[in-house]
């Protein structure tokens, strides 16, 4: 749950306030793509971004999927809201104002795709368009739109990653470079600037950006003690690094590790700042 703090600091009020803005009125469909255990779902129903709602929720993960179904309904529970299964992989939520149907769906996005899904009014891809080989895959994702449809892609890392304080300015030079290297030699695809590349990519596909903003993650302590659980999430984050350089031919695994041990001491002792710069875009399919 300390990803969930840290992205609602970090999302864009004004690309959001744009979309809550822009949205048609009446029942939604709505996609959600590499979307967890739901939890995008839960902040947009405490933000009152809609009442009615078809709200399709696509990961690969399997356990991902296995884990919402529950996930959500006791947060429907803890928040008002009754809860039914009308069938296998589906959840139906509603209290006095809101009723959604919840659609579980474990696949690739891409195989997704391929079974030619009813489109949507609102395509949400969070976090998730830097792992892509892009522009490509642009087609197949608004392909799940209707004509005149918006997508609200946020949180795309955009180039810069910075630990603060600093260990040693060339180390930390050079591991952040080849943190960045690493996010675009993935076999699977991935840009480490995907946000600033997407205005490129968005404007030659034809679609209009509506709005677009920073939504850094930025983790600091209070009074030497980290919000909510964000402790876990700077580790997660360290933890990351690790996996990431582990193979670098460039940099020695003992130089590494003993890099991460004081970064994880900074952690321990409320003293390490973490920024990772971000963007949200909000964009409209043509009409025609």
């Amino acid at each position: 749950m300390s990803k969930q703090s840290v992205d609602e600091r970090a999302l864009n009020r004004q690309v959001y306030e744009r979309l809550a803005a822009s949205l048609p009125g009446g029942k939604l469909r709505i996609i959600e793509v590499g979307a967890g255990i739901g939890t995008m779902l839960a902040r947009l129903l405490r933000w009152g971004l809609f009442t009615q709602a078809e709200y399709v929720l696509v990961d690969e993960m399997q356990e991902n999927i296995m884990h919402a179904e529950g996930w959500l309904r006791d947060w429907a529970a803890e928040n008002g809201m009754h809860t039914s299964i009308p069938m296998p992989g589906t959840l139906h939520m509603a209290d006095a104002t809101r009723e959604l149907t919840i659609t579980l769906v474990q696949a690739d996005v891409f195989d997704y795709i391929k079974t030619n899904p009813e489109p949507a009014d609102l395509l949400i891809a969070h976090a998730f368009l830097d792992l892509l080989p892009m522009p490509a895959s642009l087609t197949g994702l608004f392909s799940l739109l209707r004509l005149g449809g918006l997508a609200w892609l946020t949180i795309n890392f955009d180039g810069v990653t910075t630990l603060e304080p600093v260990i040693e300015p060339a180390l930390d030079l050079k591991i952040e470079q080849l943190y960045h290297r690493s996010m675009d030699t993935r076999p699977s695809g991935g840009d480490s600037q995907a946000g600033r590349h997407l205005f490129t990519h968005l404007a030659r596909f034809g679609v209009q950006i509506m709005a677009a903003g920073s939504s850094d993650w930025v983790v600091h302590a209070i009074d030497g003690h980290y919000p909510v659980d964000e402790a876990y999430f700077l580790h997660f984050i360290l933890h990351f690094f690790e996996l990431s350089l582990s193979d670098q031919a460039e940099l020695d695994r003992q130089t590494l590790l003993d890099w991460l041990d004081k970064r994880r001491a900074q952690v321990e002792r409320g003293e390490l700042v973490y920024i990772a710069h971000q963007m949200d875009f909000l964009v409209k399919l043509p009409r025609d």
